[in-house]
Formats: structure tokens, sequence, C-alpha cells
């Protein structure tokens, strides 16, 4: 991942409000479209000049031929501020963030996501590294909202059943990420396939699995949707102990026996 700066500069007299909407709007598109990532991008100014710091995936990640049209309609609005184009600079390697993938079409990938990440939750099934969704096609109403959208959620429900002690809220959050009929699941399995189909690419769901009866049980646990086998021999990079081929659904062993 590399940090941009990004710095806007002005051509005729406006307000700080009008800025604002013009380059806040700009940035929750490039988000959506997989070019910047996070949720928060504060903007300073110096010396006239707007300045916005940003991590990306890739140096590339702001040429405008990974714009969306909702991206494209963003900058041709920055007129509407009196703003020119900005001025992209690359600063340098982000040491807090993976890499991204070496291949943007794995054997298999999978739809992955924790609430300490930020990075794509399209992972390469090969690697685990995140796979830019500018770079997959797999758009929806022409950017990968939904994709965002869905991962913003499963953050939320990862974050409050590692960090709330309320049982009831513990449960509810669990049952979001790990039942197969919840609406969060359901949407999530509905994207797998959306992105397999646009891809051509095998796309797993992860289930996340906490609880259980013991380990040995765990051991035996069938896939949650088919009821067939799907344990494989070794943990697929140290998390997924089991993988449905029908299903397109990976998980670990529960977390209560590792």
């Amino acid at each position: 991942m590399f940090v941009v700066e990004l710095q806007f500069e002005c051509f005729d007299n406006t307000t700080l409000s009008q800025v604002d909407v013009a380059i806040n709007g700009l940035m929750d598109t490039l988000r959506y479209n997989g070019q910047v990532l996070g949720r928060e991008f504060p903007v300073v100014i110096d010396d006239g000049i707007f300045r916005v710091r940003v991590v990306c995936p890739e140096k590339e990640s702001l040429h405008s031929r990974f714009n969306s049209p909702q991206v494209n309609q963003c900058y041709e609005q920055l007129t509407n501020a009196c703003l020119l184009a900005p001025k992209i600079k690359i600063l340098g390697v982000d040491l807090n963030s993976d890499s991204v993938a070496e291949s943007f079409s794995p054997s298999w990938q999978v739809l992955y996501t924790t609430y300490v990440h930020s990075c794509s939750p399209l992972r390469s099934g090969d690697t685990l590294l995140p796979i830019p969704l500018y770079q997959t096609g797999a758009t929806t109403n022409d950017d990968y909202k939904a994709i965002i959208k869905w991962q913003t959620e499963w953050q939320a429900f990862d974050e409050i059943q590692m960090a709330i002690k309320s049982p009831t809220a513990v449960a509810m959050a669990l049952a979001e990420i790990g039942d197969v009929d919840s609406e969060l699941f359901v949407r999530g399995r509905d994207l797998c396939r959306h992105i397999e189909a646009t891809t051509e690419v095998p796309t797993y769901y992860y289930q996340y699995r906490v609880g259980g009866e013991s380990k040995a049980a765990e051991l035996t646990r069938r896939c949650p949707s088919c009821g067939g086998e799907w344990r494989v021999p070794e943990a697929l990079h140290g998390l997924f102990h089991f993988k449905c081929e029908r299903c397109r659904i990976v998980s670990n062993m529960s977390w209560n026996f590792q």
C-alpha cells in the first residue's frame, strides 16, 4: 500500500463549505471504488492549498483509467467549488499495510475481512493478500459500494463481538457473521457469486466460527450450508480449516479450541 497526498488548488474565490462538499464527495466516491482505503480523510489547508493524505492499494490507484462514472462526475464537480483537479504526490510505502496480491487472477479468492483491516476485503486464495477491487471489474451499479458497505457492516459486528461485554450484543454480532441464514451472510454470498461470475475465479465466503462443544466436535463439523464434508488436511494460510467447494464457504476451527 502507498501513502498518497492529493493537493487541491483554488482558481477563484470560494468558501470552505463548498470546498468541504467537493473534496469529501470525491473522497467518498474514490473509497467506494476501492481506489483509496479507510473511512476518514482529514483535509488541511496550507498556503491556500487543500491537502488530503490517503492510503492507496497501488502507486497508480488514482489513475483515471480506474475511475468509476461516479468518480469522474465528482472530478467534474470540483469546478463548482473553484478547485482545480488535484495534483497527486506519492509519499511512499505504508509500512503498516500489506502489499497487494501479485496476481489479480488467482486460482481462487475469498471475501474476508476483520475489524482491524482497511484493505480490500477480496483476498487471493493463493496468498491471502488483498486484491484491489478496481482491478476485478466486478462492479455493482458502476462501482464497488455494495462490497465496501458489506465490509463496513462485517467489521462493525466483528468489533462488537471482540470489544463489547454485553452478551446480547455479542450474540447478535456473532449471528450476523457466523449464521448462514443471517442477512449479512446471505448478502455476502450473493456478492461472492457476482464476483465469481464477473472474474471467472472461484470466490469463497468466510464464515467466522467461535464457540462449539469441543475440539473433537469441531474437527468433525460439517458444512453449515450443505452438510457435506469440508475439512482440509492442513489449515489454509493457518486460518481456514474448512473449505466447501460446492457452497463456496471457508471457515476456521472455533477460536475457543485453537
